[in-house]
This record gives structure tokens, C-alpha cells and sequence, in this order.
């Protein structure tokens, strides 16, 4: 007859700890799988606001960014950025810069496309519908959460790139054209994909659709 040996209370206990220590390993794996685990979705038709007709929705990878645009801060560029958003003409374009808990930018609509993705282009794209004049002389704060037309060294190319700041940055003001600022959804693009040594993003994170509350 074999007789049966009882573990150790050490035994137990080592037992124990390499069951929780593969539980939290396991566990771990999945929450940074997830990166989008701990960001709360907006959904903009349970939410009131004053101007709806200048409500903008960004869908991204972890949820809806939610923007209030401000047309009389800056009307043409506000106006140019409605009609590509109406249009869809922001769907599935990439964060081709994006900068840790600074920035990220977006709208290259000629070399920034899902399905036509130019890494040797991309940021150089326009729209086809001319550059714009700047509007930099209205005050605007460019508190976290701004967001503004891009534009090359010169004033008055602004076409289609965007940027939205995760961060406030005093120097854009009188700088760049101010388009409005993020109302929900900031913790949305701080989960946008990054590179720690370039600021553009190989195989980057794209916006999924952007529409206007009202069309």
C-alpha cells in the first residue's frame, strides 16, 4: 500500500503563489493588450450642448472625441474644416505626427489615406481645394485640448491638416489658426500610437470616421 505524503505548509503556500503569480501575469497580458480598457466612450446623443450645429464627432481606435468648433474665431477655416468633415473626407487617414502627451496631428488627405499610405510623402498632402488664409488675429487660448489647422513655415497654407494639443501651449497663440477645443474624449488621443525617437509614426493609428453632429 502506497502511503499518501501530505505537502508541507511551505509547500502549500509556494503552491498558492504560483497560482496568483500566473493569475496576475495572465491578467496583465490582457490590460496592456487593452490599451483602450480605462477610456471612457462619449456617446454625443446622451449629451446637451449649446451650439449642436458646431458639434464635431471624431471616432478613433478607443472612442469619440467630441469638438466644439468655434466659426467666429476663425469662419473660412472653420468652414473649409465642416465641409471635409461632411464630406468624409477625414475617414480613415492616419496620426502621421503625433508627440507623447503634446500632440497629434492628422488630415493629410493626399498621402495620408489607410489605403494609400505614403511614408516618404506623408504631412505634404493637400486637399485639392487651396490653401487658406491664416486667422490668427481673433484671441484664443490654446489650453489642452485645442485644436488648430496646421501649416507649413509660412502663414496662410493651411488646407487640410489639423492638430489637437494634449497640453497647453501657449506659444501657438497668434501662430496657428484656431479651429476649437476638445468638450470629451481627451483621454481618446493620449492612446494614439507614438514613437519614442520621431515624432511621424510608422504604421500609425487612423481616424475611423468624423461627422458632424448635424449635417
Amino acid at each position: 500500500m502506497i502511503e499518501q505524503i501530505k505537502p508541507s505548509r511551505s509547500e502549500k503556500v509556494i503552491f498558492i503563489f504560483i497560482i496568483l503569480l500566473a493569475l496576475f501575469s495572465i491578467t496583465s497580458f490582457f490590460l496592456i493588450k487593452d490599451k483602450c480598457l480605462f477610456v471612457k466612450n462619449h456617446d454625443p446623443n446622451e449629451l446637451k450642448f449649446e451650439n449642436p450645429q458646431n458639434i464635431a464627432i471624431l471616432n478613433v481606435e478607443c472612442g469619440n472625441v467630441i469638438i466644439e468648433l468655434y466659426p467666429e474665431t476663425s469662419p473660412i477655416a472653420v468652414k473649409r474644416f465642416k465641409t471635409l468633415i461632411r464630406t468624409k473626407a477625414y475617414d480613415n487617414v492616419a496620426f502621421h505626427r503625433v508627440i507623447k502627451d503634446k500632440l497629434v496631428q492628422a488630415g493629410d488627405l493626399e498621402f495620408g489615406k489607410k489605403d494609400n499610405l505614403d511614408y516618404g510623402k506623408i504631412g505634404t498632402g493637400k486637399s485639392g481645394l487651396g490653401t487658406l488664409k491664416s486667422e490668427i488675429d481673433n484671441p484664443f487660448d490654446y489650453k489642452k485640448g485645442s485644436v488648430g489647422f496646421s501649416r507649413t513655415s509660412k502663414f496662410d497654407t493651411e488646407d487640410s491638416q489639423f492638430f489637437i494639443i494634449l497640453d497647453d501651449e501657449p506659444l501657438y497663440e497668434g501662430e496657428y489658426t484656431p479651429l476649437g477645443k476638445v468638450l470629451y474624449g481627451l483621454d481618446a488621443l493620449k492612446k494614439i500610437k507614438y514613437l519614442d525617437k520621431s515624432v511621424y509614426v510608422l504604421r500609425p493609428d487612423f481616424i475611423n470616421t468624423f461627422r458632424m453632429l448635424i449635417n
